[in-house]
């Protein structure tokens, strides 16, 4: 089972809805919070992964349950969280992680490809924050975590994606302002470079980029999934019930990276360290297929790494 640092029974009796929950970081963060002991409610548009995705859970012995839908659509947000709030009886927690983008300049961007790519990261998550909030956390409180991304230092070649997660992270900081008085908490995870099956989605040209970037993380590595849900559980958990409003960067320090700023990649000893080890729990975590058929380099994803862990981005 999923192997969580935080203690069981953690988040028993409580009902949270992932977003994104077919695969990546949202069904890392699915399972680890079941592991927990919450009834997870997976939320996606593709009904075989969340059913995938469900029968894992459930087969391990926790409990999890599906609706589909295009949170682009208000009319369908406001279903959905009328869905759950009947089954369930309550919303505890958000994890707004659905979202997703393209590889492509600023230049060639189509009004109708901004607007997708802005609906989906950035009005889709504020419609399931707005539900969640109004049909269940105002009556009894609540925590939201909303997944962003490393834009400090812009997002160039997705600067369409760079607005959207930059305009959630200034929602989430307005929504802790204003929900704080209902007992609701309102953060942020902002995940870097993290090797999980949203690599999958780039070009075949992008893999030699995408294999060269951990060259850029002081840390010297791609993070995982099990990372990244790990401070998103953290996020929901009573050890940061005096945070709101705030976002946490999971990221091996890479936007320090600065033109001229010297900086080494850590040797094969510091990388043993326990502060710089990787951390990973997920037992079902799987490589990108981009670093499947590349040789393995120090510090990069690899299966040799992903079984030393168990197994986002």
């Amino acid at each position: 089972m999923y192997q969580s640092i935080f203690a069981p029974g953690l988040f028993a009796g409580q009902v949270i809805v992932v977003t994104g929950g077919g695969s990546g970081i949202g069904r890392c963060t699915a399972h680890e919070l079941a592991r927990l002991g919450a009834h997870v409610v997976l939320v996606g548009r593709n009904t075989d992964k969340l059913q995938a995705v469900q029968d894992e859970i459930t087969g391990d012995g926790a409990q999890a349950s599906w609706h589909r839908c295009d949170i682009r659509r208000e009319d369908g947000v406001v279903a959905l969280v009328q869905a759950v709030v009947a089954a369930q009886g309550r919303i505890d927690g958000l994890v707004n992680n659905a979202g997703g983008q393209y590889m492509t300049p600023l230049e060639a961007i189509s009004a109708k490809g901004w607007e997708a790519v802005l609906n989906t990261n950035l009005t889709g998550g504020f419609l399931m924050a707005r539900e969640c909030y109004r049909q269940a956390m105002a009556a009894h409180g609540g925590a939201i975590v909303n997944i962003v991304a490393d834009i400090w230092g812009s997002m160039p070649g997705m600067g369409h994606s760079g607005a959207a997660r930059a305009g959630m992270v200034s929602l989430t900081e307005t929504a802790a302002l204003e929900w704080a008085r209902s007992g609701v908490r309102v953060n942020a995870v902002a995940p870097g470079y993290i090797a999980s099956s949203g690599m999958d989605h780039y070009p075949p040209e992008a893999a030699a980029m995408l294999r060269e970037m951990r060259k850029t993380v002081p840390l010297g590595r791609f993070g995982n999934e099990a990372e990244v849900s790990a401070a998103i559980v953290f996020l929901l958990s009573p050890a940061a019930s005096f945070i709101s409003g705030d976002t946490l960067r999971v990221d091996g320090a890479r936007p320090q990276v600065r033109m001229g700023w010297p900086f080494a990649l850590p040797d094969s000893e510091a990388r043993q360290r326990p502060a710089i080890r990787e951390f990973g729990g997920f037992h079902r975590a799987e490589v990108p297929r981009v670093f499947q058929d590349a040789p393995a380099a120090p510090g990069a994803a690899s299966s040799h790494a992903a079984a030393a862990v168990g197994g986002k981005a």
